[in-house]
């Protein structure tokens, strides 16, 4: 019954169907995709592609310095100033779990 109230619904006020149970309600839902990339947009804008893709590799590795410089087969000294550079260029704590949530979030929407 509350499967065909749901579609019923959905049809009606043409918006799309969630099955019942599979979905888990994320952050992503929260925006559109194009209000997630302008929002990601505005706030990477200060980075170039380099220092991008360092940022969402070390992030990616929990903050590791060496799995980072690894990964990107650079120096960790190379990660540190880069890191460093992301953080001067977007005024923020990158120690700070919220402003590194944000930035996951934002380079995941990233057109780079």
């Amino acid at each position: 019954t509350q499967a065909a109230r749901a579609l019923s619904r959905a049809r009606a006020t043409r918006t799309p169907l969630f099955r019942h149970g599979t979905h888990r309600p994320a952050l992503t839902d929260l925006l559109s995709p194009g209000e997630a990339q302008a929002h990601a947009r505005t706030l990477l804008t200060p980075l170039t592609t380099p220092l991008t893709e360092t940022l969402r590799t070390w992030l990616s590795l929990h903050g590791s310095w060496d799995r980072t410089a690894v990964a990107l087969s650079v120096h960790r000294n190379t990660v540190r100033q880069r890191i460093a550079r992301c953080a001067a260029l977007l005024d923020t704590d990158l120690d700070d779990p919220d402003v590194r949530m944000e930035l996951w979030f934002a380079l995941r929407h990233s057109e780079r």
